[in-house]
């Protein structure tokens, strides 16, 4: 294939150039581009491969192939779309995950996405090659599906990234001025969360209510398949309820009895939902910059989310206290110690006999002037009992002469 470019600038030209191989051929891209966090329970796919190739155009910032890519989901489920980053290249695996159009991630401007929106759905393969060939009365004979496709990317282009159509074979330019001039701007509606569930996994015991897990889904009701033991279900923690099926909102928990041995178990949702045209998929690694893309027609597809929990038994129940008793009680043994109190006994009243052995103490000092001081006493005591019975015969004697 051979490319070239027509610049704006030499810069642009360069690049262009570049990304236009890449686009056409799935390479990686060296550039790099921020990424902002999707919405809980976006749908997730992956770049797989050009789903339908078509006609090289030639932009201002470039010639380059166009394509429609299959973005294939997890379970096999496929989507078609378009890009709308005319200066990233795509990187082939790579992870997408849908999101808002406001959060584009593109190098270029997203400069009227609701025309897009309006595109998807009046060019290819909405509208089949030769009702576009009619529409924009092409007058260059038969149409083909590659340039139907090829004007419909260029337009796409247009009013994704400000780039203008300079050349195109066959019918192109004239399906693309076609689309150009009869594109009206369309909301694109909010992307929905198809199905989540937070968290995804609990601890716990037996005897309690394990989990407190919380569902989000733009499904009316989606049915649970419970995998659990005989005993445990899955129940609405606002009613205690047994459930079947959950809705947007809804929590639930596993009710484990008591008696429940230790073990685990889990539920699983699955829903299918319609994935409209000018739904937004960009790069899932922020640090693997990848082209943006947006769907090209309506697919079915199916989301899945999961929980579990897993729990131990549960603990033993403490023993209730018993009512305090007072003791009786005990009898006093005899005993041979000596006490103060006083008995009957004869003899206790006597003081306890010397010890005839134990060695007597000296008097000395103040004792020994109290035994003299004593001893005088006595002796002048004595001698005035002397001296008063001297005198009283001495009297009676003399009573005696007179008489």
């Amino acid at each position: 294939m051979n490319l070239f470019s027509l610049p704006r600038s030499a810069g642009r030209t360069a690049l262009s150039a570049t990304a236009a191989a890449a686009l056409a051929f799935g390479l990686a891209a060296p550039a790099s581009a921020d990424t902002t966090e999707t919405y809980e329970g976006a749908v997730r796919t992956q770049f797989t491969g050009n789903e339908q190739s078509g006609e090289n155009v030639t932009m201002t910032g470039g010639t380059i192939g166009t394509n429609l890519f299959r973005l294939e989901q997890e379970n096999g489920d496929t989507v078609t779309a378009y890009c709308i980053d005319f200066e990233t290249n795509i990187v082939g695996g790579a992870w997408y995950l849908e999101d808002d159009w406001a959060n584009y991630p593109g190098k270029g401007e997203f400069a009227e996405p609701g025309k897009v929106h309006w595109l998807l759905q009046n060019g290819y393969p909405s509208v089949s090659a030769e009702e576009l060939a009619e529409a924009s009365d092409a007058n260059n004979g038969r149409t083909t599906e590659a340039e139907a496709l090829a004007a419909t990317q260029a337009a796409i282009w247009h009013f994704s990234n400000d780039e203008d159509l300079v050349r195109g074979n066959g019918n192109v330019t004239a399906i693309y001025d076609h689309l150009v001039e009869s594109a009206e701007p369309l909301p694109q509606g909010e992307p929905e969360a198809s199905l989540s569930v937070s968290p995804d996994s609990a601890a716990g015991q037996a005897g309690e209510t394990v989990g407190e897990f919380t569902v989000s889904t733009s499904a009316e009701q989606v049915p649970v398949e419970l995998t659990a033991p005989d005993g445990v279900e899955l129940v609405d923690l606002e009613s205690g309820e047994s459930v079947e099926t959950v809705a947007d909102g809804s929590t639930v928990g596993f009710s484990v009895p008591e008696d429940t041995e230790p073990g685990e178990a889990s539920f699983s949702l699955e829903t299918s939902s319609t994935l409209g045209q000018g739904r937004l998929f960009k790069g899932e690694d922020p640090n693997v910059p990848t082209q943006t893309l947006i769907t090209a027609e309506d697919s079915t597809v199916t989301a899945s989310a999961s929980a579990g929990v897993e729990w131990s038994e549960a603990d033993e129940p403490e023993p209730e206290p018993e009512e305090p008793t007072e003791p009786e009680p005990e009898p006093e043994e005899p005993t041979d110690e000596p006490t103060d109190e006083p008995t009957d006994e004869p003899g206790d009243d006597k003081p306890a006999p010397e010890d005839e052995d134990e060695p007597e103490l000296p008097v000395t000092g103040g004792a020994l002037a109290g035994l003299v001081a004593a001893g005088v006493a006595a002796l002048g005591a004595g001698g005035g009992a002397l001296y008063l019975s001297r005198k009283r015969k001495a009297d009676a004697g003399a009573e005696e002469t007179d008489a």
